[in-house]
């Protein structure tokens, strides 16, 4: 075996030796990988053994997208667990598939496989492809390893000459990462997006994951535009066509709920109220605030941020609310005296519409006492403010 070959590299790890090593490395801890890696060389060889505390690291890492009951029978890429899908959030879109009497789906750009698991397990046949060898073979490992295999079809091809019309539904996760980093260019991605609306529209039905910051302008008159959040972060956008097209819809998870859009216009500017609502990131992302503020009676601070402001407290899942107990212009020395006379040791600092970064805000103000609090660096109006205030 070849250190330098990732295939090999890869490939002997799933030998028997290589299976063994790895369950004798599991728990590994960084601290403990030197003294590990010399107890492994005395009787195993050494590219072996670097290749195992690799794929360790990388298991330990991928358990908060996979669970650590899946991930430690997994196996992943560097690449495959920063760009793979979040279990829940690829269930989500399976269930959703299946309650569109989806019963087979071409998922193209398959990545390690985190779609295709997904898929499967809701009893969805799936061809997965995708061109580099090292990936596929990653998603053919971890089709086996979870015992789907007789579901999932791993197949290395360019996705542009796959033919998929006997499929219900087309799924395309184009790769949005180059050498430099993040791909903004839907056009850049790979393969393009326009290219990957052109397979979608060809299926009966179809997903196209994009990132989450692509122009509404971007998005096609005949696809739903969906934007999913996990946990209150952010996770992709999904271009769905055969459902409802120009529809908008921002989707939280757990739940899931759901906040569609209804073509509402801009909420008006109020004075603040006696409570502060930050809407969830999807539905920010998604252009439905208006949509929040309606269900609050609320209004906006400054017409450019969006945080929310009414007089009543109502519980909503699509936005967090914050009692406001004092509003000051921006104001460094003033912050600091009133945080001191309340007792705040603990400092939440939140920004919208503010240079000013909460690391750099907290060091000036050096906050001390037993009590909590959360400031708002915003503008109310246009003018640069500061707002203090507790969770609800």
């Amino acid at each position: 075996m070849n250190d330098l070959d990732p295939l090999a590299s890869f490939a002997s790890l799933r030998t028997p030796e290589g299976r063994a090593l790895l369950d004798a490395a599991r728990g590994t801890e960084p601290a403990q990988e030197l003294a590990v890696a010399t107890r492994l060389r005395r009787d195993h060889p050494a590219p072996l053994v670097t290749a195992v505390l690799a794929q360790t690291r990388l298991r330990q890492r991928a358990a908060a997208k996979f669970g650590a009951e899946d991930a430690e029978r997994m196996f992943f890429t560097p690449n495959g667990v920063e760009q793979s899908t979040r279990t829940s959030v690829a269930t989500y879109r399976a269930e959703r598939f299946c309650a569109l009497g989806v019963r087979s789906v071409a998922d193209l750009c398959c990545g390690i496989g985190g779609d295709a698991i997904a898929l499967a397990r809701a009893g969805i046949r799936v061809l997965a492809v995708d061109r580099d060898p090292l990936t596929v073979a990653a998603a053919r490992a971890n089709a086996d390893a979870l015992g789907l295999a007789d579901l999932i079809e791993v197949r290395e091809a360019d996705v542009t000459e796959v033919a998929t019309e006997e499929f219900d539904a087309v799924f395309v996760d184009p790769g949005r990462r180059g050498g430099r980093g993040r791909i903004f260019d839907p056009e850049a991605y790979s393969p393009p997006l326009s290219w990957a609306v052109g397979a979608a529209l060809k299926a009966p039905r179809a997903a196209l994951k994009i990132a989450p910051g692509v122009p509404h302008e971007a998005i096609p008159a005949a696809a739903e535009a969906e934007w999913i959040s996990d946990g209150g972060d952010v996770k992709e956008a999904v271009l769905w066509f055969g459902t409802e097209p120009g529809l908008v819809r921002a989707t939280l998870l757990p739940g899931p709920r759901e906040l569609r859009g209804r073509g509402l216009p801009d909420p008006s500017v109020r004075p603040l109220g006696r409570y502060l609502y930050e809407p969830d990131g999807a539905v920010i992302r998604a252009h439905l605030v208006a949509e929040v503020a309606e269900e609050l009676d609320g209004g906006l601070l400054d017409e450019t941020i969006a945080y929310v402001t009414a007089d009543a407290l109502r519980p909503t899942p699509y936005a967090t609310a914050y009692e406001i107990t004092d509003q000051l212009p921006f104001n460094v020395k003033k912050l600091k005296a009133l945080l001191r006379e309340r007792g705040v040791g603990v400092l939440t600092v939140k920004k919208r519409g503010s240079a000013v970064e909460p690391e750099e805000l907290r060091r000036k103000v050096k906050p001390q006492g037993p009590n909590s609090a959360t400031v708002f660096l915003t503008r109310v109006a246009g003018a640069p403010t500061m707002l203090v205030g507790r969770p609800a």
